[in-house]
């Protein structure tokens, strides 16, 4: 039976339902996940970022039976804590034009909103970085485990705005705010 090639899915979650081709390179990503380090990992485009990010989270979501067959499922199952689901802030940055100023500030207000409507609480008062940095606590505090931030396409709001260097700075200063949150809670 051919087994169609998951061209374009970046959704781990859909192309394990869906039964598509996967190569196994999940030994790996165990290792990464398990070093205790933050990882900042450039690659050229089109080469799978986007659906390592997806990985990444349906693995710290601790959603076991998607990585049934793959070397993770048992280098994780040997583990005391196993597939403990963690909090995960995935941030995708994708989707928005931000050569219009005030498009990054508005892209992560509407994220914070959705995380605050899972975690509790609006604190629309607080600054975004100081939004984030409450979000990242109260979840902390719920689930006792330590919180997951994924980011895609973390130099979309950069790469767009090149022409224009007040909003690069502009947008740059925002970003450095929001990870200046994961970087104080180390």
């Amino acid at each position: 039976m051919a087994r169609e090639l998951p061209t374009g899915v970046q959704d781990f979650a859909k192309l394990r339902e869906s039964g598509m081709v996967y190569i196994d390179k999940t030994a790996y990503l165990f290792r990464l996940a398990h070093t205790g380090k933050p990882y900042f990992l450039a690659r050229p485009r089109r080469f799978g970022k986007s659906l390592l990010v997806s990985t990444l989270e349906e693995f710290w979501e601790g959603r076991r039976e998607l990585f049934e067959g793959l070397a993770i499922y048992d280098l994780e199952s040997a583990r005391p804590d196993a597939w403990t689901p963690h909090p995960v802030f995935h941030l995708d940055l994708d989707g928005v034009d931000y050569t219009v100023p005030g498009a990054l500030e508005a892209k992560l207000d509407e994220t914070l909103c959705d995380w605050e409507e899972v975690w509790g609480g609006a604190y629309n008062a607080r600054t975004l970085e100081g939004r984030f940095a409450k979000l990242r606590e109260l979840a902390h505090r719920e689930t006792g485990q330590r919180v997951v931030a994924l980011v895609d396409d973390h130099d979309k709001p950069l790469l767009d705005a090149m022409d224009d260097d007040a909003l690069v700075e502009r947008n740059r200063g925002v970003l450095k705010g929001l990870y200046g949150v994961l970087k104080k809670a180390d």
